[in-house]
């Protein structure tokens, strides 16, 4: 999204809060006499409409705050009747500041509302402990959200984009296009295609992080897609060789299932069903061992039969993307759906889903977790003190440390540096205006209608101090309409919010100081040496024939890594926007090379040249040795990315130029190779990231 565009929707959503807010507040308060119920009809479209990141269209947008809408009456009722004492609403802001905050593991859109339901409790657990004005505290909570749906849809609309969906069939298009005429697609056009589906350039209202099984299918699909359009990019870039019929074949089998899941994913028709490639693959296997069991006259040349392998790995991604649409689009695979790990969830009910993902979740590992646990504690902490303190106007202790806290502590204190700066200028402007005005109240119900909008867009365009500053002053027309007020006001806002920031603060420096760059460490660093683990147990299976199939390695444990690998980084990107590009370890590559190593784990000793019987001589004593080095690697490597200090890497054996197959196999070798090379590019960068550091620690300087 380009800057203009951006600004675009800050001033649509800030125009939509300030509308609906006012069409609540001046009814309620001056038609029908009812100040309690303005109050609160003012703050329910700030609470979910800027305090709350609610993802989507406006029409997405809606349905979310309509399903909010219950549990945040709710919540308001609940507030309401803890309120009766200080510890009782402290208690009751830890366990439902846990869960809103929590509720993140459900995807993008409840961790979006989730701050405003979390604004709906605040508001209402603070004294005065008057259970009487439930009513219009619901009523003002009810025409609040609903102006704001209203606003939404019928003003200023937010443009659709292209789903996800959509833009899955897109790639598969190109894909499909590429496989059916091979060089017809520019290598860099193949990657660029791919790299449109990261999650990080899609909306988050786009990205399938649903726990069920539709959400989880397209998620594997979109990941399959990605890897197939750079398999192919690869293997257009590769110099030409004598014709491979087999593999022509084979492609084409490719491009078409590329076409059909594309058509269904545009359009919701005629859903595929898996098993085409399936079918594909293992004739392509029966033609391969024909080939190679052959006379050696006619056996293909070794990079013949590496292209092959290449062709197989390409194929198995397409195969991913198949069966993933097929569980899309039935709910369960029709056809088959082999091997069950990597197709764990296929079988499982929603409520099962959801579970294993809420229990994954339940660790002082997950940055869910810590994130849910910082903000309960913070939360509760601050109602506790401005309620021991009897502080006046105290819910800003909690705004504060619910809008300026921050998942590291350094990104804390820049935040609340610039908040306590606008306060600051928000509470000398405030405070003149009561004392200029006094107790005119038409001129502050004159001025808040334009002060809204202001505050609202300026705010979000110009910085956090400037918000600050702006929301004290709407915050300062708005009470003084309600009841006369006085330029302590501002002072009692100030003290307020200087309190919030020291507990969110003082929480940060406790509680996961370092936000998620330790995680992000120990969690690759697992992965990696998860990993590492099955490299020679595949090789095992590959080189030691059997009267059956080979039995592949157990790769579930090192999926479950690479979900928690993949929620920490994808909390370290937003985390550290100031990290320059380049310097710094490569985790996505972390997160490529165990999805490949997974994959390979599966594939191999499935539709892998057979071995009809143990390999012997110099291949074969590389494959073996190699297969050990690259685990030892992968722990070396671990321990270097989670901070430790290991040795240089061993220069690694380079791998036979030509060989037979009956001395091993192909798709090993080529396998094992590209491990090699992507571990070292992993090492490279952590490298070349740990020498500021160093550098540091001898007393010179690095860039930050």
């Amino acid at each position: 999204m380009s800057v203009d565009s951006a600004r675009a929707v800050v001033v649509r959503r800030g125009v939509r809060v300030a509308l609906a807010a006012g069409a609540g507040f001046y009814p309620l308060l001056y038609a029908a006499d009812r100040p309690v119920a303005a109050l609160y009809a003012l703050f329910a479209p700030v609470a979910l409409g800027l305090l709350s990141a609610v993802p989507g269209s406006s029409r997405q947008k809606a349905s979310v705050l309509l399903r909010a809408l219950p549990p945040g009456l709710a919540l308001a009722s609940l507030g309401t009747l803890l309120a009766v004492n200080t510890w009782a609403a402290a208690g009751g802001m830890l366990v439902i500041g846990f869960l809103l905050a929590f509720a993140a593991v459900g995807g993008p859109r409840p961790a979006g509302a989730g701050p405003g339901l979390q604004l709906f409790y605040i508001l209402a657990c603070f004294p005065p402990y008057a259970p009487g004005t439930l009513g219009d505290r619901l009523l003002g909570l009810t025409a609040g959200v609903l102006l704001l749906v209203a606003c939404e849809t019928l003003l200023l609309p937010e443009p659709a984009v292209p789903s996800y969906r959509r833009r899955m069939a897109d790639a598969l298009r190109t894909a499909a296009d590429e496989a059916a005429l091979p060089g017809r697609v520019p290598p860099a056009t193949l990657r660029a295609a791919g790299a449109r589906l990261r999650l990080s350039s899609l909306p988050p209202a786009e990205q399938p992080a649903s726990a069920g099984r539709t959400d989880r299918a397209l998620d594997q699909a979109g990941r399959s897609v990605r890897r197939l359009l750079n398999q192919l990019a690869t293997l257009a870039e590769e110099p030409p060789h004598v014709a491979d019929p087999a593999s022509a074949e084979l492609l084409d089998r490719v491009a078409e299932v590329c076409t059909r899941c594309a058509h269904y994913l545009r359009t919701g028709k005629q859903a595929p069903v898996a098993g085409t490639l399936e079918a594909a693959m293992r004739h392509f296997r029966a033609e391969r061992v024909r080939l190679t069991s052959g006379p050696p006259a006619l056996v293909p040349p070794i990079a013949v039969l590496r292209r092959q392998s290449r062709v197989m790995a390409l194929a198995e991604s397409a195969r991913i993307v198949e069966v993933t649409a097929d569980i899309a689009a039935h709910g369960r695979p029709l056809g088959p759906a082999v091997p069950h790990d990597q197709f764990w969830y296929a079988e499982l009910s929603s409520p099962r889903l959801w579970a294993r993902r809420v229990l994954g979740n339940i660790t002082l590992r997950s940055v869910l977790f810590q994130n849910a646990v910082r903000t309960a504690l913070g939360l509760a902490a601050a109602r506790l003190v401005a309620g021991t303190l009897d502080l006046a106007h105290g819910f800003w202790v909690l705004l504060a440390v619910l809008t300026l806290g921050r998942t590291t502590v350094g990104a804390t204190w820049q935040a609340v540096r610039r908040a306590v700066a606008g306060n600051v200028v928000g509470a000398l402007a405030a405070g003149a205006l009561v004392i200029g005005l006094g107790t005119h109240t038409d001129v502050y119900a004159a001025l808040l209608a334009p002060a809204m909008p202001v505050a609202f867009c300026l705010g979000p365009l110009l910085g956090i101090a400037w918000a600050q500053a702006g929301f004290t002053l709407v915050v300062a027309t708005a009470f003084a309409q309600i009841a006369p007020v006085t330029w302590r006001l501002s002072e009692a806002r100030m003290v307020d919010v200087l309190t919030g920031s020291v507990i969110g603060l003082l929480c940060g420096l406790l509680a996961w100081p370092a936000g998620a760059r330790r995680e992000v460490r120990r969690t690759m660093a697992a992965l990696l040496h998860s990993c590492g683990g099955l490299v020679p147990a595949t090789a095992q299976a590959l080189m030691h024939p059997s009267p059956g199939a080979p039995t592949p390695a157990p790769t579930l444990p090192s999926l479950h890594r690479l979900r928690l690998a993949e929620a920490a980084y994808a909390q370290y990107r937003s985390e550290a926007p100031a990290l320059r590009e380049g310097t710094g370890t490569d985790w996505h590559a972390v997160l490529i090379v165990a999805s490949h190593t997974i994959l390979g784990a599966h594939r191999l000793p499935r539709l892998g040249l057979p071995q009809t019987a143990e390999p012997t001589g110099p291949p074969a004593a590389w494959a073996r040795t190699t297969a050990e080095e690259l685990e030892a690697e992968a722990d070396r490597i671990a321990a270097l990315v989670g901070g430790g200090n290991p040795g240089p890497a061993r220069a690694p054996a380079p791998a036979p130029a030509d060989y037979a197959p009956a001395s091993l196999s192909v798709d090993l070798e080529v396998w094992l190779t590209s491990l090699g090379r992507q571990l070292a590019w992993i090492e490279g960068t952590a490298r070349r990231a740990a020498e500021p550091a160093a550098t540091i620690g001898r007393g010179g300087h690095a860039d930050a």
